[in-house]
């Protein structure tokens, strides 16, 4: 009988061939797109799920807020370390560590050095004790318990040493920035699993005095917080998260600074879970090259699926319920010679199987398709290989029965509902399929297509609106270049400011700390004392040299620069100066401010300017010199601008400073960066959204003008008579044209009608994240509506117009 059924499904495929191509494609589609998505979203819950206990495994960070604003920091002060040891409980293990970044790594034996090595940590046994590696050689019995030791990883040790075994590796010694030396005392395998914890070489706790990290890894300040200096910890079983948060909020209260209490500025040590790591972008993950997962994106990205696969979907029963009245009599035989309405509906949902099937073979071909198309959006461990793993083997066959079971079901009730008696008489049966739910399913496959539509003009227009507002300083013809971290002094980026300047192409040289928008966040609090009255403002910081305004054309208002690149003066901005309390700029040059007690002297006041991403507001900020070079200099970056025009010389230009920068730095690669590429990237997620958007649109549309071709086609082969009557009588091509075409513009105006508002609500919502955000312009509406209402059109007059030209005798001589 399965057998039958099956001969039966393929013959009623092959036989409408252009219904079932119509199906196939929009299934295919929208399972392809489940496909994708279904990768996207197990890839990245999936992460750090294989760590025993890891529900009780929790990194403790730190949340700051005050009357401005809310900012978050993944470290923790250091000695919360001890306090958390030793006063709170309900922890099994406390470990430390602390990011020793972009660290040159040297191998006496052999003089070879590998630069910039990332990924490098000072931490203890307790470290080990949390995470759970595999030893390949060395003892997990107290290691990193001396100085001057380290344990790598399989991958970074042979990196180190391609042709030895792991137990041969022991003892070997490395050198770190050429001054740190340690011996391997293990080696461990690196993680299979999908992990954020990316560490690969870790050097004892007790090596870190030898360094310049000493003073930030060990010491007693309460109100210091460095982003490298992370907290996890384990907590024992049975003890429950909230107990461990409010033991936090009690180290928080008990050792919060009480002069910034007083202006209403609070810290909090924050518990954030390792499930969580993933996901939170307040914090963000320790691989600096990959981004933070974003669940309002997947969730996003789970409905475009979903929309899909529906209108999909509705292409099928659509299609199948127009077409049931071809299959009346073959319905009615079956009926007539015993076959049972269960029998019937099971060998309608037998073909929606097999049809589908035949979609999943292809969708297979659009993901591999859609896995290059979206290659910038998708993580690189996302491909094909992925659909091997058991749990989405399994998805994709329950994808496959659910999409049967919605397609397939109601058509098949349908079908099996015909009257042999009727049938077989010739009293045929309008009723199969009801022409209300093909209406309402037109209209709802339009609704989906007008809001994505909608969706993609007005993202796209929020974000070129983003990308070309004028951000308050040059931007353009204007790069900074990254010295490296490892020279703590200022000597050798004066060096290189000098060779700079002799290059003739080059308007503009200075030094200083990031570009004025960047993704880096140096602040502090200013305090203005005016008589009685006390005002705390958090601000900025945004170090430079005397040419770093001049550089990036930040207007000075009001005053001067400081005097010298070490003086304790700032200039302050518009926005700053408003939050101090002086009624204009004017009134608060030369006044003197304070930060942790020590004096500001306010020397002069310049224009605002967007300091990042332009979905926030102006911040308070202030521009001061290298006003910690004491401990290191704040100076780790030369910035330059280039004379307009100079774009064709752009390489030659380029090279130029490239050499002079390696006559400073001989050993190390330069990382040179143009300000507008750095604006771009503050909106790689709303480039990405944008980008999903376009085929989202384009997808539902295709999908959407296939279902209306399909019902496009039947109506107009029943109706070819009436066609051939009216053309006889003298009916017009356009008049017959608008005959047939008038009630499906009808359904696609009402899909416009309740698209609209619905876009219309989403969109302003999103849009209120955005300090600065475009206008929901009335023509992108319009335009959409004309635009789909045209294409209908088009795809309509394709069969119609072919049908109103046939010959009137043709259709009206035979029965």
């Amino acid at each position: 009988m399965i057998r039958n059924y099956i001969k039966i499904a393929w013959r009623n495929l092959w036989k409408n061939k252009v219904f079932s191509l119509i199906n196939i494609i929009s299934l295919s589609i929208g399972l392809s797109a489940s496909l994708v998505i279904g990768m996207m979203v197990y890839y990245d819950f999936t992460f750090d799920k294989f760590h025993p206990d890891g529900d009780r495994i929790y990194r403790v960070t730190s949340k700051y807020t005050n009357p401005e604003s809310t900012s978050f920091n993944p470290g923790i002060p250091a000695p919360l370390v001890d306090a958390v040891k030793n006063e709170v409980s309900g922890i099994e293990t406390v470990a430390f560590f602390h990011q020793f970044k972009l660290v040159n790594v040297g191998l006496p034996q052999s003089k070879t050095e590998f630069k910039e090595q990332d990924f490098v940590i000072f931490t203890d046994q307790s470290y080990f004790d949390l995470f759970n590696y595999k030893w390949l050689a060395g003892s997990r019995q107290n290691p990193l318990s001396n100085p001057n030791e380290v344990v790598l990883t399989e991958s970074r040790a042979k990196l180190y040493f391609p042709n030895l075994a792991p137990s041969q590796m022991l003892g070997q010694r490395l050198t770190y920035n050429d001054s740190t030396s340690a011996v391997i005392t293990g080696i461990v395998a690196n993680f299979k699993e999908r992990t954020d914890i990316v560490f690969q070489e870790f050097l004892s706790l007790k090596t870190s005095p030898q360094t310049a990290l000493n003073n930030r890894i060990n010491n007693s300040n309460w109100h210091g917080t460095w982003g490298t200096s992370q907290l996890w910890i384990k907590l024992k079983e049975g003890t429950l998260a909230g107990s461990f948060q409010g033991q936090l909020n009690e180290l928080a209260l008990e050792h919060d600074d009480k002069e910034s209490v007083k202006f209403g500025s609070t810290r909090e040590f924050y518990a954030q879970s390792l499930s969580n790591l993933h996901f939170n972008d307040n914090f963000g993950i320790y691989d600096p090259n990959k981004a933070v997962a974003d669940k309002d994106v997947l969730i996003m990205l789970s409905f475009v699926a979903l929309f899909l696969l529906l209108l999909g979907c509705a292409n099928f029963i659509n299609l199948n319920t127009a077409q049931a009245a071809q299959r009346a009599k073959e319905i009615g035989i079956r009926k007539t010679l015993g076959g049972s309405t269960g029998q019937l509906i099971s060998q309608f949902l037998g073909e929606t199987f097999l049809l589908t099937v035949i979609a999943g073979i292809v969708s297979l071909f659009l993901v591999v398709w859609l896995i290059k198309i979206f290659d910038d959006f998708i993580a690189d461990g996302i491909t094909l290989t992925l659909l091997q793993d058991p749990y989405l083997l399994g998805f994709v066959g329950v994808l496959l029965i659910m999409v049967t079971l919605l397609a397939g079901f109601y058509p098949g009730v349908v079908l099996s509902k015909f009257q042999p008696a009727r049938v077989l008489k010739g009293q045929n049966i309008a009723a199969g399929g009801k022409s209300g739910l093909r209406q309402f399913l037109t209209i709802f496959q339009f609704t989906i297509a007008f809001i994505f539509i909608i969706s993609t003009f007005l993202v796209g227009k929020q974000i070129n609106f983003l990308i070309n507002k004028d951000m308050g300083f040059k931007t353009e013809s204007v790069a900074s270049i990254q010295t490296p971290g490892k020279d703590e002094t200022v000597d050798s980026r004066k060096l290189l400011v000098q060779k700079l300047e002799t290059i003739p192409h080059l308007e503009k040289v200075g030094m200083g700390g990031p570009p004025p928008a960047s993704f880096d966040n140096a602040s502090t609090s200013f305090i203005n004392k005016e008589g009685t009255v006390e005002t705390q403002t958090s601000v900025k910081l945004l170090f430079g040299d005397s040419e770093y305004l001049n550089i990036y054309e930040i207007p000075l208002l009001v005053g001067r620069e400081p005097l010298n690149d070490t003086i304790r003066e700032a200039v302050l901005n518009l926005t700053a100066i408003e939050k101090m309390g002086f009624k204009n700029a004017e009134e608060a040059v030369n006044k003197t401010v304070t930060s942790g007690g020590t004096p500001y002297l306010i020397s002069g006041v310049m224009a605002d300017f967007n300091q990042g991403t332009l979905k926030g507001e102006i911040e308070p900020m202030a521009f001061v010199g290298d006003i910690w070079r004491a401990y290191s200099t704040g100076f780790d970056m030369v910035h330059f601008s280039l004379p307009a025009g100079s774009s064709k010389n752009m390489s030659a230009i380029l090279a130029q400073v490239e050499n002079k920068y390696k006559e400073v730095y001989p050993s190390d690669d330069i990382e040179l960066e143009f300000m507008d590429e750095t604006i771009l990237k503050f909106y790689n997620k709303e480039r990405s959204m944008s980008k999903l958007l376009d085929w989202a649109m384009g997808l539902s549309v295709l999908i959407s003008c296939l279902g209306l071709l399909g019902l496009v086609i039947y109506t107009t082969e029943r109706r070819v008579k009436e066609i051939g009557i009216r053309k006889v009588l003298g009916a017009s091509i356009v008049q017959l044209n608008a005959l047939l075409c008038k009630d499906f513009v009808l359904l696609i105006l009402i899909a416009f009608a309740i698209a609209a508002p619905i876009a219309y609500w989403a969109l302003n919502d999103w849009l209120q994240d955005f300090a600065n955000r475009t206008e929901l312009s009335w023509w992108i509406f319009a335009g959409s509506g004309m635009a789909i209402i045209a294409l209908a059109l088009v795809i309509m007059s394709i069969k119609t117009i072919a049908t109103a030209m046939r010959n009137p005798v043709k259709s009206l001589r035979t029965e």
